[in-house]
Formats: C-alpha cells, sequence, structure tokens
C-alpha cells in the first residue's frame, strides 16, 4: 500500500478529517484523559466549524495521508507558521497504521513546509527574535509513545505547560522542539 499527502481544502476534505479525529481521539485519549475532556477536546478543537476556522482565521493548513488507491484518509496534519518557526498542532494516525512510518513522513513534510516558510516573503518567522527556526509541537506527558518517537526524530523537551481549556479541564503536556540545525537525516 502507497500513501501520500494532500492538502485539505474542500468542506468534505475538512469534514471527513474531523470525524478522522473523532476516531483517532476516541480511540487514543479516552484511556489518556478520560471520556469527558476528550469528547470536550473534540467538539472544541477539532470539530468541522473549528478546523475551518483556524484555516481561515488563523493561518493553519491542514494536510492528510490518503492511501494512493482508495483516498481514504489515514492520518492528519495541522501546521501553523509562527515567530518561531511551524507549530505542529495536529499530527495523529489512525492505530492501524502506526508503526507503518506515516508519522514519520508527516514529519519530514512538516520540517520541508517549515523551511518554505521562513523563506516566504510573507512569513511571520522572527529571524530577529529567534535565531533558531524550528518545529514544535506540545504532547501529553503521559503519551509516552508519541513523546519517544519525537525524541527519536531529534525533538528534544524544552518546556512544560498546565494549559486551562475551559470547563474545569486542563492539557498538561511537554513542548517539544526540533531545532532545524539539530535534525535527524532519514
Amino acid at each position: 500500500m502507497t500513501f501520500k499527502i494532500k492538502k485539505l481544502e474542500t468542506d468534505k476534505e475538512l469534514d471527513n478529517v474531523a470525524a478522522l479525529a473523532k476516531e483517532i481521539w476516541t480511540e487514543h485519549y479516552t484511556p489518556l484523559i478520560g471520556p469527558a475532556q476528550t469528547e470536550y477536546m473534540l467538539r472544541v478543537f477539532q470539530s468541522p466549524e473549528r478546523i475551518k476556522t483556524d484555516i481561515r482565521e488563523r493561518n493553519f493548513s491542514y494536510f492528510a495521508v490518503v492511501s494512493e488507491d482508495s483516498e481514504e484518509q489515514i492520518a492528519y496534519l495541522a501546521l501553523q507558521p509562527d515567530e518561531r518557526g511551524v507549530f505542529i498542532s495536529k499530527i495523529y494516525v489512525k492505530k492501524e497504521f502506526r508503526r507503518l512510518g506515516i508519522a514519520k513522513m508527516l514529519i519530514r513534510f512538516s520540517l520541508d513546509f517549515a523551511k518554505e516558510e521562513i523563506k516566504s516573503p510573507n512569513s511571520v518567522f522572527d529571524a530577529s527574535k529567534n535565531t533558531r527556526p524550528c518545529l514544535w509541537l506540545t504532547v501529553n506527558k503521559g503519551n509516552s509513545g508519541p513523546i519517544e518517537f519525537y525524541k527519536k526524530e531529534g525533538f528534544v523537551i524544552d518546556n512544560e505547560a498546565v494549559t486551562d481549556i475551559g470547563h474545569d479541564f486542563y492539557m498538561n503536556d511537554y513542548i517539544m522542539t526540533l531545532y532545524f540545525d539539530d535534525e535527524k537525516e532519514c
């Protein structure tokens, strides 16, 4: 089976990625953060409306990994350029497609995207504040598998963050960073 990364632009594609988010999050995060917080986060951060707002108003780009033969979405990625480089807001793979190199492919894609983004005349990257452009992301402290994967890819834990997301829910995350000059070769 071969895969490709596709930029998501149509309402149908974005609705499908929201459905994929629900499938992945329910399976993966319910044991980690509980059903109530999982459902809340899906509703607030992964709904079709939120995804479309992120693209329209917050400069996000959404991508999916699709099977070349069926166009089925099996993973998704959301990137947001910022003054540090590019924030990987979302990177998720369906359970049955994990450990096949898809997340690694998405990290390499994100790195290429970031390198192009910081060269763009419209880039929000601020070289006066950041001499080392980077990819960065947040990951739940209890999410040990992805943490180890990111470390293998060259990310380092730079900080910790506890974020109040409303309704008495908190995200307890590591902030992990991959500086362009520290990247591993694939």
